[in-house]
């Protein structure tokens, strides 16, 4: 008889706030080629002559802003994550990152050694993109392959349009759209558009196309885009929103290449130029709050906000530890188990 496990994952984070260690994460993250997908060559000198000896210090300095006591915040709410799941199953529940600790490599022996041949791989990216969500599968197919070949898998899917996670999604935030605001911006992590087309495998959908979004395509299984505005929409319709209640931007950006807009710095400044002092922001491209919602967004995007003459921007906390958060993992764990 098989033994099953679920093994839950995401980014990851230093092992601490200092600039050393905030050197050493981002050589181990922007090194990835689905991250950086530069040749080899290339992407070795641009980390090495004009990422790695700058922006570790200034990193580091945004980590020790959302740091805690017991870690970064990303890893201190996924182990919690994790242990509450783990509550409603009866199936072992792993936790692993892509970057830093606890590593797959590490996770992976373990349940190995623990006898686990049927593992339920769940990447908890609701959106597919080759630099989230195909990456740490990848890793963790490459992993499989070299410690245990032909051991049983299944990979949960990109949920973005799943109904319990927008319902989840619904009520986390119901509390926040129930008092008064003058938007509601949906805020996802920024993409290259190149890496859009080179996730469509038509290569003639995605960017090509007008309103390509918007127009049923195969491409949309891989599209990240696409995923996005449909969880916004998906959210819109749910908590019953109406169209200038509401619209979307894309923060996180680097330079050097066209990278989704609009941006969410600009968006901000431009809402409060336009005499908006009441904003929301949610980011659903998250499930548990880190350097990118915690720091950029409710502290750098909020001081954007103010300075141009806003007056509150209220970040909406990721699902974290919500209930119907913490359900929808358990009950997808269960229906794998039982099937």
């Amino acid at each position: 008889m098989s033994k099953k496990a679920a093994l839950l994952l995401n980014l990851g984070s230093p092992d601490s706030p200092s600039v050393a260690d905030v050197r050493k994460y981002l050589a181990e993250f922007l090194y990835d080629e689905r991250v950086l997908d530069s040749p080899t060559p290339i992407r070795w000198t641009v980390l090495n002559l004009f990422i790695l000896p700058f922006r570790p210090k200034k990193s580091a300095h945004a980590y020790e802003k959302v740091w805690t006591p017991e870690g970064a915040p990303l890893v201190v709410t996924s182990k919690k994550q994790q242990a509450l799941t783990q509550q409603k199953t009866t199936v072992p529940v792993a936790l692993a990152m892509r970057y830093g600790q606890p590593k797959v490599r590490d996770v992976l022996a373990k349940l190995i050694a623990d006898g686990v041949d049927d593992l339920f791989i769940m990447p908890l990216y609701p959106h597919y993109a080759m630099s989230s969500y195909e990456t740490v599968l990848v890793q963790v197919q490459e992993e499989i392959a070299r410690q245990k070949p032909g051991m049983k898998y299944t990979i949960l899917q990109p949920f973005y349009n799943d109904p319990e996670y927008i319902t989840a999604m619904v009520e986390n935030a119901r509390p926040y759209l129930e008092k008064p605001f003058d938007k509601l911006l949906f805020s996802f992590h920024g993409l290259p558009e190149r890496h859009l087309r080179k996730a469509d495998s038509s290569k003639g959908h995605c960017t090509i196309v007008p309103n390509c979004c918007d127009v049923c395509h195969p491409a949309h299984a891989t599209c990240y885009k696409h995923q996005c505005m449909t969880t916004a929409r998906l959210f819109v319709e749910k908590a019953g929103l109406k169209p200038e209640q509401w619209t979307h931007a894309f923060q996180s950006r680097l330079v050097g290449e066209p990278w989704l807009t609009p941006f969410t710095d600009k968006v901000i400044a431009e809402f409060a130029d336009q005499g908006m002092k009441r904003l929301l922001v949610i980011c659903p491209a998250f499930v548990t709050d880190c350097l990118e919602t915690l720091e950029e967004i409710a502290m750098g995007n909020a001081e954007i906000f103010v300075e141009h003459g806003g007056e509150t921007l209220t970040l909406i906390p990721c699902l974290n530890e919500h209930p119907l958060w913490i359900e929808w993992l358990a009950r997808r764990i269960n229906q794998w188990a039982q099937a």
